[in-house]
């Protein structure tokens, strides 16, 4: 329905700045108010089946009973409003549920700060400082805990049958747990699916990073529908292969080539680290294993007397090294660094950083699964140059690819 330009006047008259408006005690919020309290009248006339001064309201068994009020907040800040009552006790206003305190999207928008990474403290600031209202640190946590239902059904849905790439890495976050402070790892699995869209199938919090609790992981991501990986990229953490292979004996397994250099730069001289690094790309940028094999053997003959732990930890790790040697230049571009998850776990850490620690598991769960939900747009975009990657996996993989 149009509002007329007469009734705008009407209303307007006198309005001088922008506060006559918006402010504290402007147009808007009293409006608000007025219009609340109109449909409510509106209601309850509709559940008593007569207006009010009404003779058919006589001998009905129900009739208007007063007025209740109740504080909203809003974007408006708070606001007192009435609520009609009727004296049967049965009338519940639809525009304004029985219950209700927060109005026109206020609850949306403290999650929204919270999936931003704010503080309980630094949105209660914001809240008194833009909206004028108090809340207190335990209303902020009622607000948020409502999105624990949607948590748990996010991370027991069903997954898709087939992933050709799944990513598989942890990040360390600081826990209050039994009265300490303590380092957790947050466990995060993303999968690519068939159409090159990077997907977080779920996030598993555990005391420590270990192979153990991964079998725990790719067992329930099984259970949940997966039935085929085609390739799993992973870090250097001892018995990470066999966890995998255990649940899909089929999956090859590729070493994060990222991880492998980072760790061999952790000894190296600020000084050297460039040479060093573009010596060890000389090797994973190799066209052919026998190749890499002689990059590393010139590597070993330049550096090993001053680093010598480096060429041992490539040569121990050679066998899931190599896999990404067999593939075409589209599918290394895609697993031969975790880069996918590493960069969503920076997205991550951008939010968790600017709180010291999480007082529990749930709050922690909370923080992520928003801060997921808020990058997710730019995150998840299709890996680049997937559909020759496909061509190569339909090559490679011919069976497993129709079969899904």
């Amino acid at each position: 329905m149009a509002i007329r330009d007469e009734l705008l006047d009407e209303l307007m008259k006198g309005y001088e700045k922008p506060e006559d408006l918006i402010g504290e005690n402007g147009l808007l919020k009293d409006l608000t108010k007025r219009l609340l309290e109109k449909a409510m009248q509106g209601e309850l006339t509709h559940h008593l089946g007569y207006p009010k001064w009404s003779p058919a309201g006589k001998n009905t068994g129900n009739s208007r009973n007063g007025k209740n009020r109740k504080k909203l907040k809003g974007e408006f800040g708070e606001m007192e409003i009435e609520v009609p009552r009727d004296r049967n006790g049965e009338f519940e206003p639809v525009i304004v549920p029985k219950g209700q305190t927060r109005f026109d999207g206020f609850d949306e928008k403290i999650i929204s700060m919270y999936a931003r990474g704010m503080s309980t403290r630094e949105i209660r600031d914001h809240l008194k400082e833009i909206y004028q209202i108090e809340v207190s640190p335990e209303f902020i946590s009622s607000v948020t805990d409502s999105v624990m239902e949607d948590v748990r059904e996010w991370q027991n849905r069903p997954l898709n049958s087939v992933y050709p790439i799944l990513y598989l890495d942890a990040l360390m976050v600081k826990v209050k747990d039994q009265g300490h402070i303590v380092n957790k790892a947050v466990y995060l699995a993303v999968g690519v699916t068939m159409d090159g869209l990077k997907e977080v199938l779920g996030l598993w919090i555990e005391k420590t990073e270990g192979a153990k609790f991964w079998l725990q992981v790719v067992t329930e991501l099984k259970n949940r529908g997966v039935k085929d990986i085609f390739i799993a990229c992973v870090d250097g953490l001892k018995g990470f292969p066999e966890a995998i292979n255990a649940v899909f004996p089929k999956t090859e397994i590729q070493l994060c080539i990222v991880h492998m250099v980072r760790n061999s730069l952790r000894f190296v001289s600020w000084k050297d680290r460039k040479v060093v690094a573009a010596d060890l790309k000389e090797i994973y940028h190799s066209a052919t294993v026998e190749m890499a094999e002689k990059a590393l053997d010139a590597f070993s003959a330049k550096w090993d007397e001053k680093y010598p732990a480096i060429t041992p930890s490539w040569r121990n790790n050679w066998a899931n090294v190599i896999p990404l040697f067999a593939y075409p230049a589209d599918i290394r571009r895609a697993i031969y660094t975790t880069n996918a998850i590493e960069s969503l776990n920076m997205s991550l850490r951008k939010i968790i950083k600017t709180k010291a620690s999480f007082p529990n598991d749930d709050a922690l769960k909370k923080s992520l699964y928003l801060a997921l939900n808020n990058i997710a747009k730019k995150w998840t975009m299709p890996i680049q140059n997937w559909s020759g990657a496909m061509n190569q996996f339909l090559i490679l993989f011919g069976d497993r690819v129709t079969a899904n």
